[in-house]
Order: structure tokens, then C-alpha cells, then sequence
């Protein structure tokens, strides 16, 4: 009997494997990279302080500040008190202190490498094949794109890998997405990812890493890729994954933090066995037909309750949260969303941030105007997109527009120093959620591509894309 082939994930994990997995404990890993920001590090370090421990590998760390900046323009610390929130102003000064007591390069607010920490990774060339990688944020999956095993972790796990370069971790089962076809006029990968959180739920991917794969895969660069990878995590995945290919290559070459010269050609070598095996054996599987999608948007509070552009809210049948759910969105049964008002506009977050989605945004907003009753937020995920984006001239169509243009960071996404949405308002995001109250008390959120958010921001409601976009 032949033996079973093994996934790009299972390739991967054995490859860090410290301490092998019993039934009485878990498996401890190595992490090649931990990426940290203000929000989740406080107590890890407090947790390294009580116990007097160092930081294992301080090379090993990416240190930035993205949850809690101002979008506004900071010339020094003193301007916190007057752009940000005491809470978020506080925690950047940790940020900055703990950094520095531990002997660890931060990209702060003189740094043109600052950005949100999802963004620059994969800018710098930090992110790589093959890596394991870890951080205080539930969206590191977005960094699987590369084919890197990357997930979020709790502040308990950050203070351990700071201290072991470690993670005590169970093996997670494994998932194939299959996505065949080609994305039509007006589709992105937005689309894509909410359509398998429709399709498996919330919890469908439970316990699971899923891999994406099929003909669709090479005609998505990485940066659409990312998107995907970021969102997984709302399909209740462990992590998101893509198997590096030429794309790849092409994307790292030339990176601040990429293998050089003789490194270089062995990383390549080493990266194109980074795949699964034509026999490996995955413990689900879903096939997603590309061509047939159109682009989706959330009715709902969470981001399996989504539907084409084009369709009507489904009937709550009875499931008392799922009505409850219509309730607090102020939708009905039956009712399509197209064409419905809106008060907000926010183009920005880990998931669509990055110059390919301003570009898209662009594409749609040039020679526009957005509707004088909805504010348009458009945040860039780092300070490198806000500096390319502005050489090719979008921040220009952006303002002419009538929409905002920002400095980088997480923003409205979780709603932040006055980046709100305000109670009871409604916004299109390209964000990654759209609990209740997730962008502002009150506010309620309807999850979309930068394409779509960009057609609604001109008249102010929910529109398809495709009327404007000319290809």
C-alpha cells in the first residue's frame, strides 16, 4: 500500500516540531517569526518582568504600533493627548517603553516602515515560505498567503514565545478549498473569501488550517491572496494557507528582509518543495466555482451571514438570533440591500489596505464624487502603500472625490480615536467583521470588497460595482 502524501501544512508543522505531541500534552513548536503591536503585548511583558525573564530572540520579532494610532498626522508623543483616546495614548507609550527596556526595534511614528503589522510583513519580506509565525492578533493568518503557518495567539502565549521562541500547540486538522475559474468584472477576492464563510459557516473551519487551492490560485497575486488568507479566521479556521508558486518568488524578490545572493537561490530551491504532495489526504474539502460568483456583501452580524450583491435577505426561519441579528442590522426578510442608504464608507483594515485595494477603489471613485451624506474614510495599511499610493496619484482622486485620505493604521476597522461609525449608523467596510458594535457602540456594518465600498460611497447606498468599472 502506497503511503499517504502530506500537505503543505504538515510539511511545515513537522518541520518545528520541538517536543512531539502526547495525548497528555501538546506539541511544542518552534516560531521562526513573532510579530507584536501595542495592544496585546502590555501583559506579556509585565508576565516577563514578575518572572525576570529576557527575550529569548529579539532578531526574531517585527515590532509595530497599528491598533492604537491617530490616522491624523502625529509630529511627536505630545500630540497623543490631543488626536487619541487616553486608553490607546497610553498603551503606545507602553509600547514604546517596553521596546526599549527589551532591547527591541520598533517601528514607530518616525519610521517609514510603520504600518499596520499584517501589511508591513509581507512588504519588508519578513513574511516567507515555510515560516512559522505568530502575533497577538487573530488576522496573522493573513500571512498563510505566502505559505507561512501563521495564527493569532493569546497574551499569555506572547509572553511565552518572547521568553522560548516556543508555543505549546495541538496539531489542527486540515481543510481544502478548491476555487476554480476566473473572478468576472466587478469580483474580487473579497468575494471569494466571503463566499466560503457562507458556505461552511462561521465554525466550518473549526479546528482546521485550510488551504487554498485549484486553477483559480495563479491568476490571484498576493496581495488578493493575503485577503483571503486574512478572513479565514472568520470561518473559525486555525489558519488560512497558499502554497508558494513563481508569483511568490516574484513578490519577495528585492525585499528589505528577503534571503540575498547565494540565500536567495537556496530559498527558492527550498520554497518549491513547499507544496502537497498529488496524494496528500485533507480532512475536508469544498469546491468554490470562481466564475459563477458575484460580489457579496453581510446582511448580518457575523461574516457567514452574507449574500450577492443582487439578492434578498433570507428568511430567519425561526432561529431567534438569527432574527435578532436582522433586528439590530434594521433589515427585513425578503428585502433586497442594493440601493439601501448608508452613513458610512470605510476603505482601510488588515484584510483591504494595501495598494492593489486603493488602486481598485480609485478605479471606481476617478472623475466621481461621493454622496454628501456619506463619509469616506480611505486609511492605507502602512506608511510605504500611503507613499505609493500618493506617487500614483490616487490620493489625489480620493480627495477630489470628497473622501478622506489618512495616515496608516487599523482604524475604523475596530474603531478607534474618533474612527467611528456612530450609534445606530450604518456602514459599507472592507474590514474583516461586522459584529455589533464592532466599528463604534451602536454602529452596524456591512462587510464588502473595496470595489463595491467605492460604488456605494457615490450615491450613498448600497451599490454593484459593476456599473462603473470598465474593463
Amino acid at each position: 500500500m502506497a503511503s499517504k502524501g502530506k500537505t503543505l501544512f504538515e510539511k511545515i508543522w513537522e518541520q518545528h516540531i520541538v517536543v512531539p505531541e502526547t495525548k497528555e500534552t501538546p506539541a511544542l513548536i518552534y516560531i521562526d517569526l513573532h510579530l507584536i503591536h501595542e495592544v496585546t503585548t502590555p501583559q506579556a511583558f509585565t508576565l516577563l518582568r514578575e518572572n525576570n525573564l529576557k527575550i529569548r530572540a529579539p532578531k526574531k520579532i517585527l515590532a509595530t504600533m497599528d491598533h492604537s494610532t491617530p490616522t491624523v498626522p502625529i509630529q511627536s508623543l505630545k500630540d497623543l493627548d490631543i488626536v487619541a483616546e487616553k486608553g490607546p495614548a497610553q498603551q503606545i507609550r507602553d509600547m514604546i517603553q517596553n521596546c526599549k527596556d527589551f532591547g527591541i526595534e520598533l517601528y514607530d511614528f518616525d519610521s517609514d516602515r510603520r504600518g499596520i503589522v499584517h501589511v508591513i510583513g509581507p512588504e519588508l519580506g519578513a513574511t516567507q515560505p515555510g515560516r512559522t509565525m505568530v502575533c497577538g492578533d487573530s488576522h496573522t493568518s493573513t500571512h498563510g498567503a505566502f505559505g507561512a503557518l501563521a495564527f493569532g495567539i493569546g497574551t499569555t502565549e506572547v509572553a511565552h514565545v518572547l521568553a522560548t521562541q516556543c508555543l505549546l500547540q495541538r496539531k489542527p486538522k486540515t481543510l481544502a478549498v478548491n476555487l476554480n475559474g476566473r473572478l468576472n468584472k466587478g469580483v474580487s477576492a473579497k468575494d471569494i473569501i466571503l463566499k466560503v464563510i457562507g458556505e461552511i459557516g462561521v465554525d466550518g473551519g473549526t479546528g482546521h488550517v485550510i488551504e487554498y487551492r485549484g486553477d483559480t490560485v495563479s491568476s490571484l497575486s498576493l496581495e488578493q491572496r493575503m485577503t483571503i488568507c486574512n478572513m479565514s479566521i472568520e470561518a473559525g479556521a486555525k489558519a488560512g494557507m497558499f502554497a508558494p508558486d513563481d508569483s511568490t518568488i516574484e513578490y519577495l524578490k528585492d525585499r528589505p528582509f528577503s534571503p540575498k545572493g547565494k540565500d536567495w537561490e537556496k530559498s527558492i530551491a527550498q520554497w518549491s518543495e513547499l507544496k502537497s504532495d498529488d496524494n496528500a489526504v485533507f480532512d475536508k474539502e469544498l469546491n468554490i466555482d470562481v466564475h459563477l460568483l458575484e460580489p457579496m456583501i453581510t446582511f448580518g452580524t457575523n461574516p457567514g451571514m452574507v449574500m450577492p450583491i443582487n439578492g434578498e435577505v433570507p428568511d430567519h426561519e425561526g432561529n431567534v438570533s438569527f432574527k435578532q441579528a436582522l433586528n439590530y442590522m434594521q433589515v427585513e426578510s425578503g428585502k433586497p440591500l442594493l440601493d439601501h442608504p448608508i452613513d458610512v464608507v470605510f476603505i482601510g483594515s488588515c484584510t483591504n489596505s494595501r495598494l492593489s485595494d486603493l488602486q481598485d477603489a480609485a478605479t471606481i471613485l476617478k472623475g466621481r464624487k461621493v454622496s454628501e451624506s456619506t463619509r469616506t474614510l480611505i486609511v492605507p495599511g502602512s506608511q510605504n502603500v500611503k507613499k505609493e499610493a500618493e506617487l500614483l496619484g490616487l490620493d489625489k482622486i480620493f480627495r477630489n472625490s470628497g473622501a478622506e485620505w489618512r495616515e496608516s493604521g487599523c482604524s475604523m476597522c475596530l474603531g478607534m480615536n474618533g474612527d467611528t461609525v456612530g450609534k445606530g449608523q450604518l456602514a459599507v467596510s472592507t474590514s474583516n467583521r461586522n459584529f455589533e458594535g464592532r466599528q463604534g457602540v451602536g454602529s452596524r456594518t456591512i462587510l464588502a470588497s473595496p470595489k463595491t465600498a467605492a460604488a456605494s460611497a457615490i450615491t450613498g447606498t448600497v451599490q454593484d460595482p459593476r456599473q462603473y468599472e470598465v474593463r
